[in-house]
């Protein structure tokens, strides 16, 4: 296949350009194609039979200040990039996210579950979903994901990790639940869609199972022989951010099985994969390793 990556760059696109390097993928960073300039996404897509959208403004607190921006580029550049798509006749895979949900639900969100953003993040990645579902359904496939973590940019367990290195203790909530997600496991199911010719549609492109960003912590601290006990419990009213967190992040799976498809696996088994693999070395090279006194 002819696969054009928007965002190669970028944490998830660093894993999909090189899960799918057997095929002829063309890696178009940010600085080398802006989604938001009609024209160049349409010479950009000639000649591919696949898109895959990974580029983004993901900044979720700086959307808040930032709307236009990062509608632009969340909405606008979705938008331009299902309209050349179409008119070409590539297949476009469009990433989205959890934050389109308002995190209130007290189960799994569905594929077709009513989208509620909270914040301008969530509000400019819900319109993109809208207008490549709209304009190019027969062509398209939408994959939300929620707590990604890599090797290629910065993301929450990394953090947990540079903190290790000067803090005894590090306060995370326990008031928001999620599946994090390795994106060389969604890389690898991107690229199972593609190959098996999914048909269009919304999937939920996650690990299974679920936790909280406090338990997720504890599992990193442990998988990277430090003391679990170094991360303390706290809530969300503690740590007041611009935009607001979905408190329930837990996306459903039933659209994997009814193409026949096993979704990704439990988040836990991804993560010890993810840290045998060298994804945190940059990180644990500086760890304090010297447990505190925390009686």
């Amino acid at each position: 296949m002819r696969i054009l990556i928007t965002g190669a760059d970028g944490m998830l696109g660093t894993d999909v350009r090189e899960c799918l390097a057997d095929h002829d993928v063309t890696s178009a960073t940010r600085q080398a194609l802006d989604v938001t300039d009609a024209t160049a996404v349409r010479h950009a897509v000639a000649g591919h039979d696949v898109v895959i959208n990974a580029a983004a403004f993901t900044n979720v607190d700086a959307a808040e200040e930032n709307e236009e921006l990062a509608y632009q580029v969340n909405a606008e550049g979705a938008r331009y990039l299902a309209e050349a798509c179409k008119s070409s006749g590539a297949r476009l895979v469009q990433i989205s996210t959890d934050y389109v949900f308002d995190g209130t639900s007290t189960v799994p969100y569905s594929e077709d579950a009513e989208l509620h953003p909270l914040s301008s993040y969530g509000r400019s990645k819900a319109a993109g979903e809208r207008f490549v579902r709209d304009f190019y359904p027969e062509g398209s496939i939408v994959v939300r994901t929620a707590w990604l973590y890599g090797k290629a940019g910065p993301n929450f367990a990394a953090t947990m990790l540079r903190l290790a290195a000067t803090k005894d203790t590090v306060d995370v909530v326990t008031d928001q639940r999620g599946q994090p997600t390795w994106t060389r496991d969604l890389a690898e199911h991107i690229r199972q869609l593609l190959e098996q010719y999914a048909s269009p549609g919304i999937y939920h492109g996650t690990n299974t199972g679920e936790t909280t960003w406090f338990e997720f912590a504890r599992a990193v601290y442990a998988e990277c022989g430090l003391d679990p006990e170094r991360i303390r419990p706290t809530d969300s009213a503690s740590f007041v951010r611009p935009a607001p967190r979905p408190q329930n992040s837990v996306l459903a799976h039933e659209a994997w099985h009814a193409i026949r498809l096993e979704p990704m696996r439990p988040w836990r088994d991804a993560l010890s994969d993810a840290v045998r693999s060298g994804v945190f070395d940059e990180q644990r090279r500086h760890l304090r390793r010297d447990a505190p006194d925390l009686s």
